[in-house]
């Protein structure tokens, strides 16, 4: 399934090629709608659990907003009951495993950028909120996977699944200065997370935010195509 990235809105879209780079040594990327569409996979699961729990369906739009955040944040105000949303997660999971991870397409141009910046010297982290074994049988099938040093994902309990405690993570995993780290992300808990850390929060406008989104949760630059993460940073 192929997403298109949101069109640029707003007074600070596409400052790519006129902003000075930032300097930084270290790149944290998100993971889907930043690297990979990942809304067949994820959407298709989230279906796979409503309908196991004899739950409605909800909408295409409902279901792609859930993109990005903890799931049991997007599937609480639907079920309620504290022991369905842990069984909602558990039948996502379930397909997840089995098919769900592979049901991603590779955005165009985003690993030339990824190779680019690693040669230049940047180390480059994913920080996502997807359960970490998951988000690391992923990279580690991505063609420019080798590139990143860690994955740093959600705890399968929960206990650690919101940005600025993953960045945190990532953070003293690693044993980095958050003054050395950039944020980049497609949606508003990555900016939200960078904000936390004051850091730099890049927006990339091909995944599943938008540029209003991504700038009323304090995002430092917004970015159009992968090409142009290349000359937004420097070492």
């Amino acid at each position: 399934m192929s997403h298109a990235g949101a069109a640029p809105q707003g007074s600070g879209a596409d400052v790519d090629r006129t902003a000075a780079p930032i300097r930084a040594a270290v790149l944290l990327f998100d993971l889907d709608g930043t690297l990979i569409d990942s809304a067949l996979g994820i959407t298709r699961c989230a279906v796979h659990a409503f309908e196991q729990l004899g739950e409605p369906i909800p909408d295409e739009a409902t279901l792609r907003s859930w993109i990005g955040p903890p799931l049991r944040d997007s599937f609480a105000p639907r079920l309620h009951d504290a022991a369905r949303v842990e069984r909602a997660v558990e039948l996502y999971r379930e397909r997840y495993d089995v098919v769900g991870w592979t049901e991603h397409t590779i955005y165009a141009g985003i690993g030339d950028a990824v190779q680019a910046l690693h040669a230049a010297g940047h180390r480059l982290m994913v920080v996502t909120a997807k359960n970490e074994p998951h988000a690391r049988r992923i990279v580690e099938h991505l063609p420019f996977g080798a590139c990143f040093e860690d994955v740093i994902g959600a705890t399968i309990d929960g206990r650690l699944s919101h940005k600025p405690e993953l960045i945190a993570e990532a953070l003293q995993r690693r044993g980095i200065d958050a003054s050395s780290c950039v944020m980049i992300g497609d949606r508003r808990m990555d900016m939200q997370g960078a904000v936390h850390h004051s850091m730099p929060g890049v927006g990339v406008l091909w995944g599943f935010g938008d540029a209003d989104e991504l700038q009323a949760a304090g995002a430092s630059r917004l970015v159009t195509a992968p090409a142009n993460l290349v000359s937004a940073f420097e070492r």
